[in-house]
């Protein structure tokens, strides 16, 4: 593996994980409502999973939803009612001043981030389009799943320290109750927003 193939395959990783979409809007929110400390789980539950799909497409588990278009179309279902309720938990969310030494409210956990993965298009086209075209053959394939696996690793987490970051820093800027229920109401239309993604992404 040469130097051009590490940084293309970053760039790729690093693009793919820091645009807008279902993982970002939620790392943004839940980092305004809760702080950083507060979000690690559901980040690192976004880290795992998105590892899971990597893997699973790597050794050929996703071409079931390609064999089998019924458990294509139950995943679409599921992921568009999982945005859904996201969606209403985030617009709906009470408010409260930014304050990372409270347990006021619960953010979402590493199951739910880990979960939301396998619901998530973006995650599959990710996983699916690294393995097509940065894999490569015969005795060199497992070195370069591990290659791009460590590669996703690290463009996920810098992807998501900036949208926790993000989030923590417009949390602080939310000082009166309507710029918080505005907020949480964009968040929510965001998330809503993505829906379409899994029929038409």
């Amino acid at each position: 593996m040469t130097f051009s193939f590490i940084f293309s395959l970053s760039i790729f990783m690093f693009i793919s994980a820091v645009t807008p979409g279902p993982n970002n809007v939620l790392l943004t929110s839940s980092g305004a409502n809760f702080g950083i400390r507060r979000s690690v789980p559901l980040c690192l539950g976004i880290i795992l999973g998105m590892q899971t799909i990597l893997l699973l497409s790597a050794f050929g588990v996703a071409a079931l939803l390609l064999i089998y278009p019924a458990i294509h179309m139950g995943l679409k279902v599921l992921g568009c009612l999982y945005l859904l309720w996201l969606a209403w938990k985030t617009a709906t969310s009470h408010y409260k001043r930014l304050d990372t030494t409270t347990s006021a409210g619960t953010p979402a956990n590493i199951y739910q981030g880990w979960l939301l993965q396998f619901l998530n298009p973006k995650t599959w086209l990710m996983g699916l389009g690294a393995v097509s075209s940065y894999s490569l053959a015969g005795e060199l394939y497992n070195h370069s799943i591990f290659a791009i696996s460590l590669v996703m690793l690290i463009a996920n987490t810098l992807a998501g320290a900036i949208w926790l970051i993000l989030g923590s820093l417009i949390g602080r800027l939310l000082r009166s109750r309507r710029a918080w229920f505005t907020f949480n109401i964009v968040m929510g239309v965001l998330t809503v927003a993505c829906v379409p993604l899994i029929w038409f992404g």
